[in-house]
């Protein structure tokens, strides 16, 4: 199979995968449908050269399919993390998710003449679990991939602002899951988000440029692109800290920009957690059925004072707890009617990777369909045990995903 994968282009790697494995278990058809970017979706690619009436969104020979959720077996199968075995009337369709650590690629469809056992459902897991490599690895040489995901075309801050974000917006370790979530306004809003994880050690940042649209974008370059440079370097929060701050007021092109941010450093051995708010929303705990503000030391944003100096405060975080940071989009306009403790309270069992959908949702209910501000939330939960075991299957930890959809 990694064998057919190198051989083909990069534009046909994922049939290469699934040519073979429909090829070995006799399936009448077989086809990847990716995670749309709106994360309310999935993505159907095709090529069909021949074709010029098929329904769905085209690009030369390509085309794309796009399949909301709908609270169906796709949405179940993706967001629980489950292989799921559908009879219909032409056979058994066999849905498997595409994820490594935590990070829903997309699924793998296949429709087959007889039920499967349960060795065949184990490999149809496998083999979906390299399709999610196989994917990844590929991604980088073509846009068909993207293109695919794009529902609604981007504007030129919007291009800037995405490639500013993680290539991955969920991680799954021994110690801890996260994930981020970036739901933009009509003119982009300048927020991000980001994490590194080192060998014991989990850095992230979640930040917004004042303004909107390009400008905002470029500030957001600046502030992203000097934390991730210094953390790079190996220096510590405060140091990272100043030279943003230093950065974005040097060289941005709007003067009087500024970028707010909170940034954390975790230490995965003891969970010790120091966190540094920049002129941002403040962080907050969801501990034992409660959500409370996490106090810190108040700082100007960075950019706004040259020569400003930082301070950081800390929590040690225990098995269970949630960490959650926004930006003001949350918290702004009608966002505010939103009872956000109540909500985070609400989605305490859910996995990261649906907690931040389902508040994104939350959001939109109250405040879109358009928003006025970028609204970006990023959740960590904190397991504790930092070692090198992990009991996965196919690319998550069963034991920590959602069980049902959220509400």
């Amino acid at each position: 199979m990694l064998d057919a994968v190198e051989n083909a282009s990069p534009v046909d790697a994922v049939e290469a995968v699934t040519r073979e494995l429909g090829a070995a278990l006799g399936a009448h058809t077989v086809a990847f449908l990716i995670a749309d970017l709106s994360g309310r979706a999935l993505v159907r690619l095709a090529h069909v050269p021949l074709r010029d009436d098929a329904p769905g969104r085209r690009n030369g020979t390509e085309l794309a399919t796009v399949m909301p959720f709908d609270g169906g077996p796709m949405e179940q199968a993706l967001r629980t993390q489950t292989v799921l075995v559908v009879a219909q009337s032409d056979g058994w369709t066999v849905l498997a998710p595409v994820t490594d650590r935590g990070e829903a690629i997309g699924l793998l469809e296949m429709v087959l003449p007889n039920e499967p056992d349960r060795r065949q459902l184990e490999e149809i897991g496998r083999t979906a679990h390299v399709l999610a490599f196989v994917v990844i690895a590929n991604r980088r040489h073509t846009d068909l991939f993207e293109w695919g995901q794009r529902t609604t075309p981007f504007t030129l801050s919007g291009e800037i602002q995405r490639r500013l974000l993680p290539g991955s917006f969920t991680c799954e370790a021994s110690a801890f899951t996260l994930s981020g979530w970036l739901e933009p306004a009509a003119s982009v809003g300048g927020d991000t988000f980001d994490y590194s994880l080192a060998r014991d050690v989990l850095h992230f940042s979640v930040t917004d440029a004042m303004g909107h649209g390009v400008a905002s974008a470029l500030t957001a370059t600046l502030g992203v692109g000097s934390l991730r440079n210094s953390r790079r370097r190996g220096v510590g929060l405060l140091a990272q800290a100043e030279a943003a701050n230093a950065d974005v007021a040097g060289h941005s092109a709007v003067p009087g920009s500024f970028v707010t941010a909170v940034l954390g450093r975790l230490d995965l051995r003891t969970g010790v957690c120091a966190l540094l708010n920049a002129g941002h929303v403040p962080p907050m705990l969801v501990r034992g059925g409660d959500t409370r503000v996490v106090p810190l030391p108040g700082n100007f944003p960075l950019g706004m004072f040259a020569e400003a100096d930082y301070r950081a405060g800390e929590i040690t975080l225990r098995p269970g707890d949630r960490l959650v940071v926004v930006t003001d989009g949350v918290r702004e306009r009608n966002a505010a009617d939103l009872d956000l403790p109540a909500m985070l309270r609400s989605i305490a069992d859910l996995h990261p990777r649906e907690a931040v959908r389902a508040l994104a949702d939350a959001v939109l209910d109250v405040s879109g369909p358009t928003l006025a501000d970028d609204a970006t939330l990023f959740v960590v939960d904190w397991h504790g045990g930092h070692s090198e075991d992990r009991s996965t299957s196919a690319g998550a930890d069963q034991s920590r995903a959602s069980t049902g959809l959220p509400d």
